[in-house]
């Protein structure tokens, strides 16, 4: 059974990766397998958290802190598996094809990145100005806010989606050992299953509810969330025991 485990993925070819290859592939795998996607699980799902008496308590920033290190994290992962391995490959073998996946999510992080840095004002009871005005892009849920919104959460999925074939190319190419995929891939299942969970307990509230509350009085409550799966709850909503 060890011996299985510790074989290559392919038999027909031997696992021989440089120490470069091989740390760029522990990087990678840290930010892209493991980070981010806790860092959007913690963002979707933790918004309200269990304990937290709402909507008597708003603006819980649990979830933001913790989505905000995670990403961080694994944003500074990925640059250093990046900067490991500037090469252009051979096109004449399927390292080519890990190279453009490689580079593709790569660019496409980088650009959620300074998407999450021009996502606008605050504003409304929690960030009021000196002024006193409640004016904010999030607040009053501008055409800015809801641009940025839309793309952030669609790019978000969509890179966390080829990220996923990137690191498979990857270890397909390095040949890496059995024991290397039944672990991602059974840490990458159980993902999926606290993802259903949550999902199916009702947890992925909006963003801007989990803020401000459900009052109408509250610009952006009237207006549909964005994002699939998306709730809001209902002004009446009591908290089950």
């Amino acid at each position: 059974m060890i011996d299985w485990l510790l074989a290559s993925i392919d038999p027909s070819r031997a696992h021989d990766v440089s120490f470069i290859v091989s740390w760029h592939g522990r990087f990678m795998v840290l930010s892209w397998g493991v980070l981010l996607p806790l860092g959007i699980l913690v963002a979707r799902f933790l918004k309200i958290t269990l304990k937290q008496d709402w909507p008597n308590e708003l603006d819980n920033k649990f979830w933001w802190l913790w989505h905000l290190r995670l990403q961080i994290s694994g944003s500074v992962m990925m640059l250093i598996g990046l900067l490991l391995i500037l090469n252009k490959p051979d096109p004449s073998t399927d390292d080519f094809i890990h190279w453009y996946l490689g580079w593709a999510v790569s660019l496409m992080g980088v650009a959620q990145i300074i998407s999450g840095w021009m996502r606008g004002t605050k504003g409304g009871p929690t960030d009021v100005a000196e002024d006193g005005s409640m004016h904010g892009d999030h607040y009053e849920m501008t055409t800015y806010r809801k641009v940025f919104e839309y793309y952030h959460k669609f790019v978000g999925y969509s890179v966390l989606l080829l990220s996923a074939a990137a690191i498979l190319t990857g270890m397909w190419r390095s040949n890496a050992p059995v024991w290397m995929w039944i672990g991602l891939l059974g840490w990458w299942m159980m993902l999926i299953i606290v993802f259903a969970y949550c999902q199916s307990k009702q947890m992925a509230v909006d963003t801007y509810q989990a803020i401000w509350g459900s009052n109408k009085e509250h610009p952006g409550n009237a207006m549909k969330p964005i994002g699939f799966g998306i709730r809001r709850r209902p002004e009446n909503h009591q908290k089950k025991i």
